[in-house]
Formats: C-alpha cells, structure tokens, sequence
C-alpha cells in the first residue's frame, strides 16, 4: 500500500481530496505506517451530495433486474480480485489472512443474495370496502443514504449497507474507517467496474465527527446507517432524529454464552475460546461472558484457559497465525484498564493479561474468573481477546445475569434441553440467539440489536425494509 493507493470516489472519479490533509494507515503487526488516506472536506462532501442525489435519480428508475445484474458482476469481481483484497485487509488491519479470505468471500454472499432479494421487494394489493376503489401498497427507495463503517470488519460492515441501498434503488455515500481504508475501497471499486452508473456510490474518509456533521443534516440525505459504539451510536441518532432522517443502528453488545451442564464441556469450551480470539476478539457479538452451570464450570474452565493459552498469536500474513494484533493502539490500554480494574476487586487472571513483547500491538488471550457486577469488564464491551467465566445455577439466575446489562446484541446457550432452550430463547433480550453453534450472520438472516444496541437489521429481507418507503395509493374508478 502507498500513499496514493486510497483516493476518494465521487461522482464515478477516483481523486484526492480538495485539501491536503491526509491521515496514517499503521500495520498493526509492526506498527509501521504504510500508507494515508485523504480527508475529505466540506467542498469534497458537498460535491458527494449532489453526486448522489443525481445517482438516486438515474438508480430509482433502472429496473429491479437490471440493478440485481450490476450487483451480481460486482459480487464476481469481487472474487476475482478476493486474494489481492485479503492480503490488504490483513495489513492494514491485522486479522489471520484466512479470517481475511473468509470475510471477503462472505461479502460477495451477501451482495448476491441482496441483489437476488432486491428482485423480490414487492408491494401488495389489499381488498377494499368499496368494489370501485382499489389499493395498492407501493414499497420505495427512500433516497440517498449515508452510512458510517468501523474497522474491525472493513468488508462486511461497508458490503451489508451498500448491498441493501443499492438493491432497492437508493444512492449511498459510505464514509468508510480511516484506519482499514484500502480494503474497503477495493470492494468499492468492485461495483463501479460493474458497471453502477456515476453518482450512485461515493466513498468518503476524513474525521468522522466533521463528516456526521455535514453529512447528516443535509436535506439530500434520507438515510442514516451506522455500525459501532453504543456512545457514538446515540449521538448520531440524535442528529438525524432532529431531521426526521430513517436510521439503522448496529451498536456494541456484551454478548453472554450460557452453557448448561447437559452439554460436552470440553467441545463447547473449545468451540468458544476459538470464536473469542476470532478477530482478536474486535467482533460486537464475540462472547464476552461466559457462564457457566456450576456442576461443569470447573471442566470448561480447564479447557477453555488451555484453549485460550494455546492459541498462536502472530502476523497475520503467517499461515500458522490464529489471532493477530489489535487493530489500532488505543485498544491495548482500554483493556488493561479493563482488566486492572477487575485485579482490584478481585478477579483473578488465568491466563494471560499482558501485552506481547516486540513490535505491533498484539496482547495475549485472557481468561477472567471471580469477576462480580461491579466490574468494568463485566458492564463495558472490552472489545479484545478477553473473557469472563462465572458460574450459575439454574436457568432463571443465567437469563437474570443475561439481561442485566442495557446491551442486547447477540446471546448464545449450549444445552440439549428443549425446554431450556425454550427458556433462553423467549427469555433472554437479544436482538440474535445462537443455540448450540455461533453461527448467526448468513446474508439471509437478521443482524441487529435491541435495547441500547441499537435497532433495524443488517440482514435478511429486514435489511431492505430500512432502506424503503411504504406509500399507500387508492384509486376510485368512479372519476
């Protein structure tokens, strides 16, 4: 990557920026910088306005079909291109290049299965009271769209929304993560290759908080979707609040796993410790507290720290690499911070808790025990390769400890009872149950929250739902 890799798109043109001002891209895994990214300014974001607002009028009027054959070719491309776009995502991100591969590879899913759904965005005809009246559900595209991406899932995040815009007509402006931004403009390049006519993608970095708001308030924008913390989450709702803006918020989570004692401690504890060093743990529904049914607790415990203790954590271009660094800098002392809050009150580390020697900004897998409420770590998502395990036991006093927090992200449960798994599912407030596995984010299925994680779906037909205006039209044949 150098500098002149990462440029903005506006208007069918890749360009710099208006100004001169550019930010680092650091290899997390040596902490070299290896590139920059233009910042986009006022001028640059208006010119992106007006792109997309004549992008929505071209794009609303091509047809259903021809709209889902641009995206299909964009999906192909997208695969031709997969390893060259692997490779730049594990640089500038640090993630195993497997994990890279399989993201990439998952984006092209999800742009093929919402093209698909695109073609099947139907309205409905309701019987009316009046033999010469009829009435017709129209479903619309509700207009140009502003979504805002994180870095921890450069592809995923960025190729959810775009999918969903573009199969139900609307244009979009992506302001993409400074810190990961050449992967994401590759999969952006995907779709222009494919023929998307001018104007109906942009792609804009810069800071973030500059960005929001110039973006959000204006007139042009119909849509607003964001993608991380709770705290950011909140602001930007409230800003389009204030201008009646349509918004999906896909916020943090604290994700609990609650494992009964009718299931094989020893898989499922090693299932879990993979899932958790999984992006180095930077994943809003990576379990983070664990509970466990107090007759197998000691059992999962010794697995899951084994599992945990023996994951090999490295660059992620090494193809024996497991769990690579942290993302960004910052993440190492908000999880010390963390984990010595808990030291304080009493927890106890059994594996790991410090950070690795040498260059880059990679941090050990850790396992927590004896945490209580009032720790940091069991109230805030600490986003990195760390986990809490408690014991519990019955049933009510898991869901009890599930729900505690205003988070309802993601939950999972292990067990063979139907009547538990009854239990968890009706009981536990998540937006998304995992029962027995850790699979809930297929492009066909719904991805959001509830509660303060925010609401609307990144997934399933509930995806496009967000990005549609339902307009009722009731014609007298009477005139």
């Amino acid at each position: 990557m150098t500098d002149h890799d990462v440029l903005l798109h506006v208007d069918g043109s890749w360009r710099a920026a208006s100004g001169d001002r550019r930010l680092a891209v650091v290899d997390p895994a040596t902490g070299d910088t290896i590139g920059s990214v233009p910042v986009a300014e006022a001028a640059d974001l208006d010119e992106a306005l007006a792109a997309a607002e004549r992008g929505f009028a071209a794009w609303r009027s091509t047809s259903a079909h021809e709209r889902s054959k641009i995206m299909r070719r964009a999906a192909a491309l997208l695969r031709d291109r997969a390893e060259e776009i692997a490779r730049l995502m594990t640089l500038e991100q640090g993630k195993p290049l497997a994990q890279a591969a399989g993201e990439v590879a998952g984006g092209a899913e999800t742009i093929e299965w919402m093209a698909e759904e695109g073609r099947r965005a139907y309205g409905r005809l309701v019987p009316s009271r009046d033999d010469a009246v009829q009435q017709l559900v129209v479903r619309q595209p509700v207009g140009p769209v502003a979504a805002f991406t994180p870095w921890n899932l450069p592809i995923n995040q960025v190729v959810r929304k775009v999918s969903a815009a573009l199969a139900t007509g609307c244009s979009i402006i992506v302001k993409a993560p400074e810190e990961t931004p050449a992967s994401p403009a590759a999969l952006i390049r995907c779709f222009v290759d494919a023929g998307l006519p001018d104007g109906v993608l942009q792609l804009v970095y810069g800071v973030p908080a500059e960005v929001s708001a110039h973006l959000i308030p204006h007139p042009t924008i119909r849509k607003v979707t964001f993608t991380g913390s709770t705290a950011v989450g909140k602001q930007l709702a409230a800003l389009a609040g204030q201008h009646m803006k349509r918004t999906t918020m896909e916020l943090g989570g604290h994700a609990p796993v609650l494992v009964f004692a009718d299931v094989d401690a020893h898989t499922t504890a090693e299932l879990l410790a993979a899932t958790k060093v999984r992006n180095a743990g930077q994943v809003c529904v990576s379990p983070t507290r664990i509970l466990v049914q107090r007759s197998a607790h000691d059992e999962f415990l010794d697995t899951f720290v084994d599992a945990m203790a023996a994951t090999r954590v490295g660059s992620g271009l090494d193809p024996d690499t497991q769990m690579g660094p942290l993302a960004n800098e910052r993440r190492i002392p908000a999880i010390e911070a963390l984990i010595e809050d808990a030291q304080a009150k009493g927890g106890k580390v059994v594996t790991g808790g410090h950070r690795l020697d040498g260059p880059g900004w990679f941090y050990e897998p850790t396992v927590i025990t004896g945490a209580t409420p009032d720790m940091r770590i069991m109230n805030e998502e600490p986003f990195g390769p760390v986990a809490v395990v408690t014991a519990f036991d019955d049933v009510d006093e898991a869901i009890t400890e599930a729900n505690r927090l205003p988070y309802g992200l993601a939950a999972y449960a292990f067990t063979r009872s139907a009547a538990t798994t009854h239990a968890v599912a009706q009981g536990v407030e998540a937006g998304m149950i995992g029962v027995n596995h850790m699979g809930i984010g297929a492009p066909e299925v719904p991805f959001g929250g509830v509660k303060d994680s925010g609401h609307g779906s990144e997934g399933g037909t509930e995806a496009l739902d967000g990005y549609l205006d339902t307009k009722l039209v009731s014609i007298s044949h009477r005139a």
